[in-house]
């Protein structure tokens, strides 16, 4: 796609600048930005340290995916959307006697209708997904009926497509789609243990590949001319085909239809955990890609990202081009490139600074397993130094800034979800002095996966005393940093 002038297609690029300082000024965790219309890119930013050729984590943005995969397989006669799961999970179901589970629909399921509440598969460490879905022993109730998110409902209709296919869903949406319309070789999908594809959560690709698969979507399912799916299906997957209304008025509450959240009117949008959005609105010829990790400030986040960009940009734009701005050009181009990574904003003044730094503070038996920790600094940059149950820690930050480096903490889950892996995740550490008496750390793991955490130490009015909280927002891992505990200074 090539990048225009946002004058040159009806938007000026006050307004975008605009639409950028609404997301710092409610401190989201912005990763990337992207704003086309038609066939033309009109914006484009990356907060280092993301780049344009870094794949990005895409979270259930991957179910999307999953639904175009079953709309070719549909064309393809592979399946009906309404063939039950007991026509192709039969040894899965094995004795199995819940009717509505044996036979809800591949459109009942795309619809997130499922006949059961989603399971945590984390917590179940299974080796075989597919089977501990169709094992679920909650209780039940009528398919088709009632919208209730089931993440693991996605993973087996993925699974389905890959039994179907006899191709893992990345080779099989790289020949139907990827390779057509231009997605990058380097947009790939992590693997679940028992060798499927993690098809709810995992695909990895560039924030411009998800842009194209969007316009793939928002073009009714062609590209250059030619029909590569169904346009009935992609009219139905887009459409309102269950209710979900939650009464809040938000973007998300206006339906659901194949894997695809509806907004309003004729819009319709892609969704991951952590802010990962391709809004499309149809009337307006216009796209919006917006990557970061919000996770824990879902809905303030996501009425600043699609509500403000509905509210600010897409209500700015005309059917005309406007006259070319070079000093509102400038001062967009300025702002976008001094934009950072959020990182801890407070700045109060610190009463017990020099009483903490340098000393070790023991600390009692607490769920974090933390046995002890040190502050210290060199250079302007500071360091947590701490002993937990795999041993000595250091991790620097920097005092409202992020500085970037490895987490230290081992063990936590890469190319197979669930599964330990043997790699440390990159991060960005910040830290503030949110109270007088009270150091914020906040850690961001911008990496395959992504999740933050944020600890607080309030420290007595002498230092001799402190009390930790700590507050994780990660799927699976930083489990070790979510609790409570009391120490005092030992040195």
């Amino acid at each position: 796609m090539e990048m225009k002038t946002p004058e040159s297609m009806g938007l000026s690029s006050a307004v975008i600048e605009r639409y950028l300082r609404s997301l710092d000024a409610d401190h989201l965790a912005t990763h990337d930005v992207i704003i086309a219309r038609g066939d033309s890119i009109l914006f484009e930013t990356y907060i280092p340290p993301f780049r344009g050729e870094d794949t990005h984590r895409m979270y259930s943005v991957t179910k999307s995916f999953v639904s175009l995969a079953v709309g070719f397989a549909l064309d393809e006669g592979l399946l009906s959307l309404d063939d039950p799961m007991d026509k192709y999970f039969h040894q899965e179901l094995e004795g199995q006697t819940d009717e509505y589970l044996r036979y809800q629909t591949v459109r009942q399921m795309l619809m997130m209708s499922t006949a059961k509440p989603c399971q945590n598969w984390f917590a179940a460490r299974t080796d075989d997904r597919v089977r501990y879905y169709f094992q679920n022993p909650l209780p039940s109730r009528v398919p088709g009926e009632k919208f209730d998110y089931d993440s693991t409902g996605t993973f087996v209709i993925g699974a389905l497509i890959e039994r179907l296919t006899g191709k893992k869903l990345a080779v099989y949406l790289r020949e139907k789609l990827f390779d057509k319309i231009g997605v990058s070789e380097k947009a790939h999908f992590l693997t679940c243990p028992g060798g499927h594809t993690w098809g709810d959560s995992a695909a990895l690709m560039l924030p411009r590949d998800l842009l194209l698969i969007a316009r793939f979507v928002l073009n009714g399912g062609s590209w250059n001319g030619e029909q590569l799916i169904s346009a009935g299906y992609i009219k139905d997957a887009t459409s309102t085909l269950i209710e979900n209304d939650t009464g809040k008025g938000m973007i998300s509450d206006q339906g659901y239809g194949y894997y695809i959240w509806k907004s309003f009117g004729n819009e319709f949008f892609f969704y991951g955990m952590g802010c990962q959005f391709a809004l499309c609105i149809p009337d307006k010829d216009l796209i919006l890609i917006y990557n970061g990790d919000n996770q824990g400030r879902h809905s303030e986040a996501m009425k600043t990202i699609l509500h403000g960009f509905r509210d600010i940009v897409a209500s700015a734009v005309t059917d005309s081009p406007l006259p070319e701005d070079p000093a509102a050009a400038k001062s967009l181009a300025d702002y976008a490139a001094s934009m950072k990574l959020m990182a801890a904003w407070e700045t109060c003044t610190p009463t017990v600074k020099e009483k903490m730094l340098g000393c070790t503070y023991a600390l009692d038996e607490n769920p974090m397993g933390m046995k002890s920790f040190c502050f210290t600094e060199e250079n302007g940059v500071l360091h947590w130094h701490y002993v937990n149950a795999q041993g000595e820690k250091d991790l620097a930050f920097g005092m409202n800034e992020n500085v970037l480096g490895l987490f230290p903490q081992t063990g936590y889950s890469t190319f197979v979800g669930s599964q330990p892996g043997h790699r440390l995740y990159r991060c960005a550490v910040s830290g503030a002095w949110c109270a007088e008496d009270t150091l914020r750390i906040k850690v961001q793991v911008i990496d395959d996966y992504f999740g933050n955490f944020d600890a607080y130490f309030r420290f007595s009015p002498d230092g001799e005393q402190v009390e930790i909280t700590m507050k994780k927002t990660a799927e699976d891992f930083f489990d070790e940093y979510s609790g409570e505990a009391k120490g005092h200074k030992t040195v």
